[in-house]
């Protein structure tokens, strides 16, 4: 079963509307049937007692991440005392996940604002703030504290079958890789693969790259240098989050992997019998290719609506900055409105131009010049091509600029943008592309705002 998909301009949602927005739906003043992980915790947010069990919620009050935020940082407005004590506590949970090792891999989240009829009106990036963080932190103490109730047994016993959220350690290859490749930029990570050693390694980058030219790039590759997230029935841990348990139980109106967690912990807190591993593998790994393809869905939706968004900007300069180096263009991203498009070493026609892998530039023979990832540079919109997703920018001449055109001979025509995969640029094989007492229910969030994944 495919997750709910969250395009730029809709929803496709797992489960029909009028259970993911209706039935399913925490909605104030009404009744509804749920799954919940009820803790108690105490002033410095350690679990002093936990329940999971079938309840019956009527909510009082509804809060957009907007509404939170804004009690969080006026301190008034409704239920102010429970807002603000609950993130005191996902503050303590939030630096001590850090401290144990977790990796802060906050990505930036393109969005849009759209006409009545769907069209772009701006292009900005979503800002990760408290109240996010807030209910980030006990969606996942909840996940944690399920994956424990039923994977954490004694030494002589067997875990019975159940979904785990898991997060392999990074390929050592992969990741010497990214560590020699950002030496380029003047940063440096531990050679040490200790997870510990990693962890605070990769934290110390992430925050050293902030606002940085490079920085949407460096974290990209960094994602990419770990192993991938997926669903399984055999307990790595979650190296990411340095959780030892973890699964997917908040979110089963959009996503099928917490549906079967929901159904497994109400099977053994009924003391049912292990449920046979191999079907449930097979699910899980269903359930990871699934998840993949809606992931590929949103990206491809994120770049239409940018191509989009640009139609009628073609022939504008704008500034930018180099995102990616190739043998057949540069690519770059406009700073105002971070869409990406690709130079084409065609427009580089006042010199030969050719692609230096060791240095990850694109480098002038005659003239010497330079094109390196993370260097500001002018372009100049030259099309927007909706079907193939793409955009083509070229390199801005001031009028009046004193410009040498090389004859055809004496320049780099390069060779076409491939039609699948953007290879070797960015220094990971391929391209970067531009998740007191306090109750964690499961079962009633409404369809339309997307979680981040972990």
């Amino acid at each position: 079963m495919l997750p709910s998909v969250y395009l730029v301009d809709r929803t496709v949602p797992m489960l029909p509307e009028r259970l993911s927005n209706q039935i399913c739906s925490l909605r104030p003043d009404e009744e509804k049937l749920c799954f919940s992980a009820v803790f108690e915790l105490d002033g410095d947010a350690i679990v002093v007692s936990e329940w999971f069990g079938r309840t019956i919620i009527k909510s009082q009050r509804r809060f957009s991440y907007e509404e939170a935020q804004q009690v969080i940082e006026t301190n008034a407005g409704d239920m102010k005392e429970e807002i603000i004590e609950l993130n005191r506590l996902a503050r303590i949970l939030r630096k001590r996940r850090f401290k144990d090792g977790a990796i802060a891999f906050e990505r930036d989240e393109v969005k849009f604002e759209l006409d009545e009829h769907g069209k772009p009106l701006r292009v900005f990036y979503k800002v990760h703030k408290e109240s996010n963080q807030l209910i980030e932190e006990f969606m996942l103490l909840a996940n944690k504290k399920v994956a424990e109730f039923v994977g954490k047994v004694g030494k002589k016993k067997s875990a019975p079958t159940f979904v785990y959220r898991i997060h392999d350690q990074p390929n050592p290859e992969k990741f010497n890789d990214f560590r020699k490749f950002i030496t380029r930029f003047g940063y440096a990570l531990s050679p040490s693969l200790k997870p510990s050693d990693v962890s605070s390694s990769i934290n110390h980058l992430l925050e050293e790259i902030k606002d940085k030219p490079e920085a949407n790039l460096i974290s990209t590759l960094a994602i990419r240098s770990m192993a991938k997230a997926r669903y399984s029935t055999d307990n790595v841990g979650h190296y990411g989050l340095a959780f030892p348990f973890y699964t997917h139980f908040t979110s089963p109106i959009r996503r099928y992997p917490d549906m079967m967690v929901h159904r497994l912990l109400a099977h053994y807190l009924a003391d049912g019998k292990s449920k046979n591993k191999e079907e449930y593998e097979t699910l899980c790994a269903h359930s990871s290719e699934m998840e993949q393809k809606a992931a590929d869905a949103e990206r491809a939706s994120i770049k239409y609506k940018q191509v989009e968004f640009m139609t009628d900007k073609v022939g504008k300069a704008f500034d930018a900055v180099i995102t990616g180096v190739a043998d057949f263009g540069i690519f770059t991203e406009i700073v105002e409105n971070k869409c990406e498009g690709l130079v084409s070493m065609r427009e580089l026609d006042d010199d030969y131009y050719y692609f230096d892998e060791e240095s990850y530039s694109i480098l002038g023979k005659t003239t010497g010049k330079a094109y390196r990832l993370g260097d500001p540079i002018k372009i100049t919109v030259l099309q927007a091509n909706m079907a193939k997703r793409q955009l083509d920018y070229g390199i801005f001449h001031e009028e009046g600029d004193e410009r040498v055109v090389k004859p055809e001979g004496e320049r780099n025509v390069g060779r076409a943008r491939p039609t699948a995969g953007k290879p070797r640029s960015g220094g990971s094989g391929s391209r970067p592309k531009s998740g007191g007492k306090s109750g964690s229910k499961s079962g009633g969030k409404s369809e339309g705002k997307k979680r981040r994944r972990s």
